[in-house]
């Protein structure tokens, strides 16, 4: 990937947050998680999960985009000055750059076409402390959703800390190998190879991986426009 300038996303949050009249505690408990995490994040103390950001940016009605579009059409910034800085094109290209950074390289040119055709050593790979890897499997300019492959390395889950989230949208997935436990709501299933699954992304859920091996799957998430 070429190289991106990553903004000070916690600072982002906080004004976006104050702009909107909303507190700090106001945020966390519509999010679901801690108010001390959300401090965390605002000061550059913690880095959110990618799940965690769309609910944050849901919770304050901004596109993800915002925080990584190079300070363009976010209301209120400061315009503090950031170091450019390379996300890896792959695992193989060396130790994975931080969440951030690889999300910023995703969200840099939303209006950015990928494919049609995306050979395997092409493809945009983002790697989360968590033990999972998106791979980016096409993008159409206009459409709302995210074609991915997603690889939950043994012991991996979508959140860090154990949490269930949500955000907006919906989500279809097909679970090529391994096995896969997703919490939805109040009701937890075991994902097989040759399982499928398909819910709203405003349901509370997690995924995570208790085998041994990695589980593998082709994952469309949906974004409300």
């Amino acid at each position: 990937m070429s190289p991106v300038v990553v903004p000070p996303v916690g600072a982002r949050i906080r004004q976006a947050r104050t702009a909107r009249g909303m507190s700090l505690r106001g945020l966390a408990r519509e999010i679901g998680v801690s108010a001390s995490l959300i401090s965390q994040i605002e000061t550059g103390k913690s880095q959110p999960s990618v799940s965690t950001l769309y609910a944050i940016t849901t919770a304050l009605s901004i596109p993800v985009e915002s925080l990584f579009d190079g300070f363009d059409g976010f209301d209120g910034f400061d315009g503090e000055e950031t170091a450019p800085v390379s996300a890896p094109a792959s695992p193989a290209a060396g130790p994975p750059g931080t969440v951030l950074h690889a999300l910023a390289a995703f969200a840099a040119d939303p209006g950015h076409r990928i494919g049609p055709l995306v050979r395997a050593e092409e493809r945009d790979v983002l790697e989360l402390d968590s033990g999972v890897v998106w791979e980016r499997l096409g993008r159409v300019p206009g459409a709302d959703v995210d074609f991915l492959l997603v690889t939950y390395r043994p012991g991996g889950a979508s959140s860090g800390t154990g949490g269930l989230m949500r955000h907006p949208g919906t989500e279809y997935g097909y679970l090529v190998s391994g096995e896969l436990v997703l919490t939805l709501g109040f009701e937890e299933y075991t994902l097989r190879p040759g399982d499928a699954v398909s819910f709203e992304s405003t349901t509370p859920h997690r995924y995570r991986n208790d085998g041994d091996e990695p589980a593998v799957g082709v994952w469309f998430v949906f974004s409300m426009p």
